[in-house]
């Protein structure tokens, strides 16, 4: 059957020729030639990391399948015959690789979909033994988008913020497979058939329950500050955290308070504690941040601004007693809407200031 001009432009971007140099490496791998064979993975690691990250949710659990992306790519090696990109060969390993770890783990969350919101009187809860979704550097996404084009789906902003990655993680593993790899890695339904080995009314029917879950999870969008195809903070939302980070050094709540949305809301991961609303958020803050007596009264925080998800961040440092300076102590991630901080994600995470590139102490 002849392809129609349609169908051509959507299997366009999965199978376009290898360059003559990457399709000898491929036969050379395929050989057993292992130099070959890890300088062909490679080049794809990042992309791949960040997709399995979309799967799985977690930083570690993404590098983790990568390796044993590679590990199965290897023991099959034989079975790569040039039918698609050794790119998609691999990415279709992955994603089977993802699937296998997703039927062994619960989907992870954050803390408004764990529990109803905290008392703002009351001081946070203790880290729960839950599978919390991760946060995602920007510099590895930007590794991932080497050689990609500026309007990809894979890199784009919507793609890869936290409440995409909250949302796809109410599917079932093989709609959320389907999704990313329809509408993210944008392949075509015959392809993702056949990687998912199933039928192209499999893949349709899958796509649109996901759509529908998808739909219901997703929070409305501000797409009034940026222009289609950014893919980093925009200048407004880099002067917001700007004025966030000077309120949370200056342990002012009333400032803090007023670059938030009424409704905005503050989830505090690991702890599976969230509070509702500006005015709620404002009490918590007065009560256990910067008020008398608190860790981050005037001058005992500090701020860098940094980036996560394709959205602003910063970096927060605290001093606590008898300290000469100031150490890791969470990294808070926004979304704006409206011209407002719409969220705070507060990942009580000083462990993970290393991947960002952060310095140990302030």
């Amino acid at each position: 059957m002849t392809a129609t001009a349609t169908e051509t432009e959507m299997i366009a971007p999965m199978t376009r020729t290898m360059p003559a140099a990457q399709d000898g490496l491929a036969a050379a791998a395929t050989a057993g030639d292992h130099d070959a064979f890890a300088a062909l993975t490679e080049r794809h690691r990042a992309e791949l990391r960040l997709h399995c990250y979309r799967m799985l949710g977690s930083l570690d659990d993404s590098e983790d399948a990568v390796q044993e992306t590679f590990l199965r790519a290897w023991a099959k090696r034989s079975s790569y015959a040039g039918r698609s990109t050794y790119r998609a060969w691999l990415y279709g390993i992955a994603t089977h690789t993802c699937l296998d770890l997703l039927r062994k783990r619960r989907p992870r969350l954050l803390p408004a979909e764990a529990g109803p919101a905290a008392d703002p009187a009351r001081p946070p809860a203790a880290s729960a033994e839950v599978a919390w979704l991760d946060p995602y550097p920007d510099q590895l996404i930007d590794a991932a988008a080497a050689g990609a084009e500026p309007e990809s789906a894979a890199i784009a902003r919507e793609t890869t913020e936290l409440s995409f990655l909250a949302a796809i993680q109410h599917l079932p593993p093989r709609q959320r497979a389907v999704l990313i790899l329809r509408d993210v890695l944008e392949w075509p339904a015959r392809q993702v058939a056949d990687a998912l080995e199933t039928s192209v009314a499999a893949v349709n029917s899958a796509l649109q329950r996901a759509h529908v879950t998808m739909a219901r999870h997703l929070p409305a969008h501000d797409h009034s500050t940026r222009a289609a195809g950014i893919s980093a903070a925009t200048q407004y939302e880099q002067a917001l955290l700007v004025s966030l980070m000077t309120a949370w050094e200056r342990a002012d709540v009333n400032a803090v308070a007023a670059l938030l949305s009424e409704d905005a809301r503050l989830v505090i991961p690991p702890t599976p504690t969230w509070f509702d609303g500006r005015a709620a958020i404002a009490a918590f803050l007065a009560a256990h941040a910067f008020g008398p007596g608190a860790a981050g009264q005037f001058g005992q925080f500090g701020a860098i601004a940094t980036a996560a998800n394709r959205q602003p961040a910063m970096a927060l440092y605290a001093r606590g007693p008898g300290q000469s300076s100031r150490l890791p102590f969470a990294l808070v991630v926004l979304r704006v809407r409206g011209g407002a901080i719409a969220e705070l994600t507060l990942f009580r995470r000083p462990d993970i200031f290393g991947t960002w590139g952060l310095p140990p102490e302030l």
